[in-house]
């Protein structure tokens, strides 16, 4: 199973990354998040964007570090994140996380996760990744689910208008052929009762949830 990361230009929301850094096969850097890569340590096989966050400084760092590094005009009709998506694509990897695309520009944030669809619809697993949630994009099947004490909270959200058929199994609330639309909330704020789950449906698109509540500060 081959797996790619992407680093965007998240402000500072990332997880730690200690656990993927055995997993991930390709690490691709977009943008200011190829300076993510530099500053971590974390070797970086691609650094592909306009570059128009960085310093001069920092764009000579990351050219020295990155093993191949290609930079775009600021003019241009794909984001940074796509463009790091594009080059993925041609890794042809079974896993495509996508870290530091939340949290800033609300448009930005909704086409990042929209992004998630053209992943699945090559057949490719992809998920957005940062400090309190993990978000993955889903299609009608039998799915399971484990327990992820960095994410305890699951729930459920259509991507399409409606999802029909929804059975949650192993979950505090269950459910059994249920169906959701858009603007529903049945399926917000739910857990697992053992160490791994199910969820099935049979028409729609969903996005699966996990979460955890910020600590205040």
């Amino acid at each position: 199973m081959k797996t790619v990361a992407i680093i965007g230009n998240g402000p500072g929301l990332y997880p730690d990354f200690t656990p993927y850094l055995d997993t991930v096969d390709c690490w691709i850097g977009a943008d200011r998040g190829a300076w993510t890569l530099v500053k971590k340590n974390i070797p970086m096989d691609y650094a592909v964007g306009d570059f128009d966050s960085t310093t001069k400084e920092e764009r000579e760092a990351i050219a020295k570090y990155s093993k191949y590094m290609k930079e775009y005009s600021s003019e241009k009709d794909e984001t940074d994140l796509e463009i790091a998506l594009n080059k993925a694509f041609e890794l042809k990897p079974d896993y495509i996380y996508l870290f530091g695309v939340t949290g800033g520009r609300l448009d930005h944030e909704l086409i990042n996760v929209q992004l998630l669809y053209s992943i699945i619809d090559k057949g490719i697993k992809g998920a957005i990744i940062d400090q309190t949630n993990y978000i993955e994009l889903t299609l009608p099947g039998e799915h399971h689910v484990k327990h992820d004490k960095s994410y305890p909270n699951i729930s459920f959200v259509p991507f399409s208008h409606e999802v029909r058929g929804i059975t949650l199994t192993n979950f505090y609330y269950p459910l059994t052929d249920a169906n959701i639309s858009w603007g529903s909330t049945l399926c917000i704020s739910n857990k697992l009762i053992r160490n791994s789950g199910t969820f099935s449906y049979n028409e729609g698109i969903l996005l699966l949830i996990k979460s955890r509540d910020t600590i205040p500060r």
